[in-house]
């Protein structure tokens, strides 16, 4: 059923990657006894406006085309993004067993609490354990069923939300978005550090808006200064890192609710690591 990132067979060179979580710190919430979900990947940043909703909706669709089935919880509930750049919109169905995801036009499965209110631009004006107990519910209360890969797109930095996901949901890793500026480096240490407080897996980091490239001559140019992604990444032994650079072709699709649309391997060497992930 998979594919490798060129259209061919799976690769067999590259090692099975099997995480283990550490035992004692969370008791982890069930999910609806009707859903079947094989990985959990959340997707974080240690601060807003560094494109974590844009890696996430990416993620989703390179593993969906390689063909394994994904879906997209939105746990960013006071800033969710998600439901836009799909161009999804309307009410979930339910009924008295359970709520279901909204599916996309290549079916990709969403839940967002856009989905829920009344006008997608009304503000959610709720206090932190009201909105993690919202999360919480988007795990046990909806159904997804033959989910290969369920990507939690996380609202940015180490609180409420984050606590909930990581201490309810049996995540097997998380990817860390960031941007080139030392001071977003330094905040997306706090994220990394409290993931590993947490015994969850940093799987990869992305640096988003990483460069851009001259479109007369070719040259790469560092808008934001020097890259400080890999120093990161020694230093907490995370293998695999992915650059992204400013893409106009990528931002237009969004704002369309597009994303489906794009087709460049942007998260190549991500998506070649979770096709091992077991």
């Amino acid at each position: 059923m998979s594919e490798n990132l060129n259209g061919g067979s799976q690769e067999q060179e590259m090692p099975k990657i099997t995480i283990k979580r550490a035992k004692g710190y969370q008791e982890t919430e069930a999910p609806h006894e009707l859903s079947r979900i094989k990985k959990v990947i959340g997707v974080v940043s240690g601060k807003g406006g560094v494109g974590k909703s844009l890696v996430t909706s990416i993620l989703a669709v390179t593993m969906n085309a390689l063909g394994y089935k994904s879906a997209i919880m939105d746990a960013d509930i006071t800033g969710p993004s998600i439901p836009r750049a799909f161009g999804v919109s309307g009410q979930p169905e339910a009924d008295e067993v359970g709520m279901y995801p909204i599916t996309s036009k290549t079916g990709i499965d969403l839940m967002s609490i856009n989905f829920l209110l009344p006008n997608e631009t009304d503000p959610v004006i709720w206090r932190g354990p009201v909105i993690a107990g919202a999360v919480k519910q988007f795990w046990t209360d909806v159904i997804w069923q033959n989910e290969e890969f369920m990507f939690i797109d996380m609202p940015p930095g180490t609180g409420d939300v984050a606590l909930t996901v990581f201490q309810s949901i049996p995540v097997n890793g998380i990817i860390v978005v960031t941007t080139p500026q030392e001071l977003v480096g330094m905040i997306v240490e706090k994220a990394v550090k409290m993931a590993e407080k947490m015994n969850i897996p940093v799987l990869g980091l992305v640096e988003n808006m990483s460069y851009t490239v001259c479109p007369h001559c070719g040259e790469k140019f560092s808008v934001f200064g020097d890259s400080h992604i890999d120093e990161i990444a020694e230093k907490f032994g995370v293998k695999t890192v992915c650059k992204l650079p400013f893409d106009s072709e990528l931002a237009e699709l969004t704002d369309k609710g597009e994303i489906e649309s794009y087709k460049k391997d942007s998260l190549h060497a991500i998506a070649k690591m979770l096709m091992f992930l077991k």
